[in-house]
């Protein structure tokens, strides 16, 4: 990433760590040299008082004193002479007296170079920055005098200053230098560390926008990226499942919609059947109770033919009234069901008695074998229905050698009736129709024998009622409707 986390805090804490490094060899360079002249400045004047001190207690020539002072001018790389106000020299540490006593005259005579600079001067010492030409070095010198009177002179070379500095600030770039790699290492694993946690989190939450729930932080719980990783997977979660109601919802108001839309198409077309199916039945009974009215035929028999009609007509519209109400309550649910055990033969047989003079008005045969009872769990009135049903259009549809072939047959738990009537087969088209209110795939022979398209959609709200199946079966030489009953003994 071009604004990674990972760069920007490696360059950082390496801009920082650099910065650190320069600025302490910057003050290195500019400042040890002053601080170390300052501290050696310190050493000569410490000297300078426990020399004083000694002789002013009569102990300067003293062993013990003499091994101490000998130790802290080795250790503070200090040369040392005292000299009497005769020019005796009373103590040294240098195997050449003669040149450190020259230089000592020098400074006393004021003949030392012009390049000498004080350092500090007080009524009993000096001490001042003084190059050495022959040497080519400079020397940090004190001058004074004792409270015995005798001059003391102290001198220590800053060479070794100088290049103690020179070397500090080199071995400071080094480890600087090294510090930063190290450092730049250190941090970038660091920082992955860290930022890793921070990239899945985010990887997360692009899957998230792209509605995938799928991926979930593996928190420790150790830290603030834990708790963040912790409720990220809870905001999932509860994204997800509000997102899933929100969809049901979204389904079920679909579904609404849907079948508001179906009501409404229903309703307009069941008011488009019911006027069709009204239209014919009550123009002939106005048409005819005209002629009546204005006398067209006076004979008794012309009248009773107009009144046979007008009644024709009216029984029909009143038996689709009659089915149209059973369909509305059996559809709306309103229509109570009572199951009771009862034999399926035995209802056939009073459903064949009761059609037997309509078949022999059509001159149609009917043959049922079944003789032994069988018992069923159902609705006795409106499985009544159902095979009365099956039963008048077999007859009003038989053709052919017009015979109607009733059977029951058991298989497991279910009772299965069929009706057959020979003639012609249903055309495949219309068979997923036959169920609907008002679908008549015959129809000038539906309305030959009075039939309104409704007896079929009847026959199906029974069985969905009894939560049982009903349906047709083609055959070359005729149709059979079935349906299916519970057969269970108890």
């Amino acid at each position: 990433m071009k604004h990674s986390i990972t760069r920007k805090i490696t360059t950082i804490m390496i801009a920082i760590v650099a910065g650190t490094v320069l600025l302490c060899w910057f003050i290195n360079t500019t400042l040890l040299e002053d601080y170390y002249i300052s501290h050696k400045k310190d050493i000569l004047i410490d000297t300078f008082k426990t020399v004083d001190e000694a002789y002013a207690n009569g102990n300067g020539n003293t062993e013990d004193f003499e091994i101490e002072l000998e130790k802290q001018c080795a250790n503070s790389n200090i040369t040392l002479m005292v000299i009497s106000s005769d020019g005796t020299i009373m103590q040294s540490n240098v195997s050449n007296k003669d040149m450190l006593l020259e230089q000592f005259l020098d400074i006393m005579f004021s003949t030392r170079s012009q390049d000498a600079v004080v350092v500090e001067n007080t009524k009993d010492y000096t001490v001042e920055k003084t190059p050495d030409t022959r040497l080519k070095s400079d020397y940090l010198v004190l001058y004074g005098t004792l409270q015995n009177g005798n001059q003391i002179l102290l001198r220590t070379a800053l060479e070794s200053i100088k290049e103690s500095v020179e070397i500090a600030n080199r071995f400071l770039a080094y480890v600087g230098i090294l510090s930063v790699i190290v450092c730049a290492v250190i941090l970038y694993f660091v920082t992955r560390k860290i930022t890793n946690p921070i990239l899945k989190l985010a990887e997360i939450s692009q899957r998230m926008t792209n509605l995938d729930f799928d991926a979930k932080f593996e928190s420790k719980g150790e830290n603030e990226i834990d708790f963040l990783g912790e409720h990220m997977n809870q905001m999932s979660e509860t994204l997800e499942h509000t997102i899933s109601e929100l969809k049901s919802a979204n389904n079920q108001l679909k579904i609404d919609i849907e079948k508001k839309e179906q009501i409404d198409e229903m309703r307009k077309e069941f008011i488009s059947n019911v006027s069709h199916e009204l239209k014919t039945p009550i123009a002939l009974i106005q048409g005819y109770a005209e002629g009546l009215q204005e006398c067209i035929n006076d004979d008794a028999e012309s009248r009773e033919f107009y009144c046979d009609v007008i009644m024709d007509e009216a029984d029909k519209m009143n038996r689709m009234v009659k089915n149209l109400l059973t369909l509305n309550q059996l559809e709306s649910g309103n229509e109570q069901v009572v199951f009771e055990r009862f034999d399926i033969v035995e209802l056939i047989q009073g459903v064949i008695n009761a059609t037997a003079i309509l078949r022999e008005q059509e001159g149609i045969t009917l043959t049922f074998e079944q003789k032994e009872p069988m018992y069923v769990w159902a609705d006795e009135f409106k499985t009544e229905q159902v095979l009365t049903n099956y039963i008048s259009n077999a007859i009003h549809y038989a053709a052919n050698e017009k015979r109607i072939n009733i059977t029951v047959t058991k298989k497991d738990d279910i009772v299965r009736i069929g009706v057959f009537n020979s003639g012609n087969p249903i055309p495949e088209p219309d068979i997923e129709h036959i169920w609907e209110k008002f679908y008549k795939v015959d129809k000038a022979r539906t309305r030959e024998y009075g039939g309104n398209g409704i007896g079929l959609s009847i026959v199906k709200a029974i069985m969905d009622s009894f939560h049982r199946e009903c349906g047709v079966n083609n055959y070359e030489n005729g149709v059979e409707f079935w349906f299916e009953l519970d057969g269970k003994s108890s």
